[in-house]
């Protein structure tokens, strides 16, 4: 019975708006049945999920759809995403990571060197899911501000409790007298 209220206090629910095309994916399910508030529209790039009170945005591939198709298609798409959204991941999905897996990782990584893109490799929809929602809860606003808090507060106890510190002090007080 703890546990159940320790889960409910937790719950943490946002709104995602996700391109159209996404309307009847197994990642739309998920988060609807997780009570998120999904909007779709069709303005946002094709594979788009976009946690707009986080600023966060993903944009969903399937590596064995690029090695069918080709990749430029995506590139084109992945460009004109990362210069639309500032935070920006690239959520590439396959059942296996293999050497034909991790090349396509790393010619898009070299491609997008330096941009504001995170590249993150997933198995399945539970951990693309999973992932997501971490992302966008930690860069959520009231989330952001208590991890800052809790840092700044972490820092302070580190440094008045570091021995560096208290020579420091000593030394200091040696030298004003």
């Amino acid at each position: 019975m703890a546990d159940n209220s320790k889960q409910e206090q937790s719950k943490w629910v946002t709104t995602v708006i996700m391109n159209t095309g996404l309307q009847n994916h197994e990642i739309s399910t998920v988060l609807q049945r997780q009570q998120h508030r999904v909007r779709y529209s069709e303005s946002v790039e094709i594979g788009s999920v976009i946690f707009s009170l986080s600023g966060v945005a993903f944009i969903l591939a399937d590596i064995q759809d690029l090695l069918v198709r080709g990749e430029e298609q995506l590139l084109e798409r992945i460009q004109k995403f990362i210069n639309i959204h500032r935070n920006s991941f690239l959520v590439l999905s396959a059942a296996l990571h293999g050497p034909q897996e991790w090349s396509v990782t790393f010619r898009i990584q070299r491609r997008f060197l330096g941009s504001n893109l995170r590249i993150i490799p997933v198995h399945n929809t539970a951990e693309t899911v999973k992932l997501m929602l971490t992302i966008a809860k930690m860069n959520s606003k009231p989330r952001e501000d208590d991890i800052s808090q809790k840092m700044a507060v972490t820092k302070t106890h580190i440094i008045e409790n570091s021995p560096v510190w208290k020579m420091l002090q000593e030394y200091q007080q040696l030298h004003s007298n």
